[in-house]
């Protein structure tokens, strides 16, 4: 597996972990920042764009 996928998945996978703990432990609120990294994974599956890969290029961390 590459690097830029492993961060990649390091990333979302936090963000979508600490949006539930915040949710659950937190405000209700929270749970709307799982659901939206959600929808943007459902919307990078159809267009090929995704947000974090984007900006891990734009840090020089592009493919390998």
């Amino acid at each position: 597996m590459k690097s830029t996928r492993k961060i990649h998945d390091g990333i979302v996978g936090l963000v979508i972990t600490i949006g539930v703990a915040l949710g659950f432990y937190a405000n209700p609120g929270w749970f709307w920042l799982p659901g939206i990294i959600g929808a943007l994974m459902i919307q990078s599956a159809f267009t090929g764009f995704c947000p974090v890969y984007f900006l891990l290029a734009r840090c020089g961390f592009g493919e390998e």
